[in-house]
């Protein structure tokens, strides 16, 4: 009986995501109500205490690089679209003093709890946007990166139905700067079941209700991760594409904060 409910609510995650919801599913339910509270904290310190608007919303979650930040946050302002708004969700680390624009907020949360997805979660919820996009605290974009997004995902119906999401090819850059490889896999759900290769810094997609990402408690040790969970999750119902222009520059980090590099290379 309880094997025919899970296979009927879970049926078609892949095994190891199953486990990981029945194992850890526990963690998840303080976790929602700590980011429900910290939503309601922190829309009061915005201006207005009203969620800012604009075309699209970028994520950048950090916890202490604020070189590495200031680098992200400036490829954001940059960007050629220029109809967007950018939330920091700070883990609890301190931020350094940010770029003076109109368009950029950051907020801490009140202490550190080590789980992206909660903190994407909370960017998400603090804004109001079309779009939604997503940049971590050690790399940075190309210019162009939300326009290449944008013009897909906002464009002209050349096929009679847009996608609500797209990832971008990535550079991938070793800490001295020199490029590793570019990933550039095309969409496919069933070799995702093999090959963990979803990330969030090229992703941008349309918000909707399944745009939120998995609140479960993973350390380092627990695959897949709640990047993967969310882009495969999406990938269900809606439409998703890869766009094989390289206009994310990823740091491969081996001191990564949250990813093991050492069990991904």
């Amino acid at each position: 009986m309880v094997k025919r409910r899970l296979r009927a609510r879970f049926g078609w995650m892949p095994l190891e995501e199953m486990r990981n919801k029945v194992v850890l599913g526990h963690t998840a339910l303080a976790l929602r109500r700590f980011e429900d509270a910290e939503v309601r904290r922190l829309v009061a310190t915005l201006p207005g205490g009203q969620r800012p608007k604009a075309r699209v919303a970028t994520v950048v979650l950090t916890y202490k690089r604020p070189e590495r930040l200031l680098l992200a946050v400036e490829s954001v302002l940059a960007q050629t679209v220029r109809d967007q708004v950018v939330i920091v969700v700070d883990d609890g680390g301190g931020l350094p003093a940010l770029p003076a624009d109109p368009r950029l907020h950051a907020v801490s949360i009140r202490h550190n709890i080590n789980v992206p997805g909660v903190g994407r979660n909370i960017g998400i919820r603090l804004t109001d946007s079309r779009f939604v996009a997503f940049l971590d605290d050690d790399n940075t974009w190309q210019p162009n990166h939300l326009q290449v997004a944008l013009d897909r995902l906002d464009g002209p119906e050349s096929d009679g139905d847009r996608p609500d999401a797209v990832y971008t090819a990535m550079r991938r850059l070793l800490p001295d700067g020199s490029v590793r490889d570019i990933l550039s896999v095309p969409y496919d759900r069933k070799l995702a079941w093999e090959r963990c290769f979803f990330d969030p810094n090229p992703f941008v997609a349309r918000r909707i209700p399944d745009l939120h990402y998995s609140r479960l408690r993973r350390n380092k040790a627990v695959a897949p991760k709640e990047d993967w969970e969310l882009i495969y999750r999406f990938g269900r119902r809606n439409r998703v594409e890869h766009i094989p222009e390289p206009t994310v520059d990823y740091v491969v980090n081996p001191d990564s904060y949250w990813t093991p590099w050492e069990l991904t290379s």
